[in-house]
């Protein structure tokens, strides 16, 4: 059963400060739109939005939005912001959608195993592309796709072209984009010039006077330590 989304129209100015009110009330703004009908502001409950955001479909999950006054319909979050020090949901963007038309989606990469190139070559695993872009009907999305890389060895690489096909998807990025790789990490060491190498031999040869932190006060200039007078004879 797929989650329902109860959209409240929201009423009166769309501005900062309407959008406030909204969530200090406990809901979001939010707006929905497409599939031929004209946008409509609304706001939801944003306990629903999270749930969604965070289930094993994520943002590609197709739910049912019920807006008063109109029946329900089929819909996607296409787009989200969150707060940045509380990270809490501050606006979404829901967009309707038709079963039977196709769509681009964006897609996680799931990689299974551990590589022979990592197990027994030293190597690690370095995944460059995380997401792909796809385009199929929207009951066809899946969740993530899996791949299996344990037969990856050191410096082989994972292209779009090797990720699991079918007749139902078709991807959007190019065949020969790399998805992950097995590397090696190097540190690189810099030949210093000719004349930083004196410096810095001469400087090896000399240890460096520790700088000491002195409590009370600090000495003038107008009399130094070394310049105290002598003590008169008696």
């Amino acid at each position: 059963m797929s989650e329902v989304v109860i959209a409240k129209p929201r009423e009166g100015k769309f501005n900062k400060n309407a959008a406030r009110r909204v969530r200090f009330a406990g809901k979001i703004p939010a707006v929905l739109y497409g599939s031929g009908h004209e946008p409509v502001a609304v706001e939801v409950d944003p306990k629903q939005i999270t749930r969604i955001l965070y289930s094993e479909s994520g943002h590609n999950t197709i739910f049912d939005v019920e807006v008063a006054g109109s029946a329900a319909a089929k819909a996607m979050i296409v787009d989200w912001q969150r707060e940045p020090i509380k990270d809490r949901l501050i606006h979404i963007d829901m967009k309707r959608i038709a079963l039977d038309k196709v769509l681009r989606v964006s897609v996680r990469v799931k990689l299974l195993g551990v590589p022979l190139g990592v197990k027994t070559e030293g190597g690690i695993l370095d995944q460059v592309m995380r997401e792909v872009e796809i385009e199929c009907l929207p009951t066809d999305i899946p969740s993530h796709i899996d791949v299996d890389v344990s037969g990856l060895a050191l410096h082989q690489v994972l292209r779009v072209s090797s990720l699991p096909h079918s007749d139902r998807i078709k991807y959007l990025n190019p065949a020969d984009a790399t998805v992950a790789h097995v590397v090696t990490i190097r540190e690189e060491v810099v030949a210093p010039a000719e004349g930083e190498v004196v410096a810095a031999t001469d400087a090896a040869a000399v240890p460096a006077e520790p700088e000491v932190a002195k409590k009370g006060k600090t000495e003038t200039a107008a009399e130094p330590a070394a310049a105290k007078k002598p003590e008169a004879k008696k």
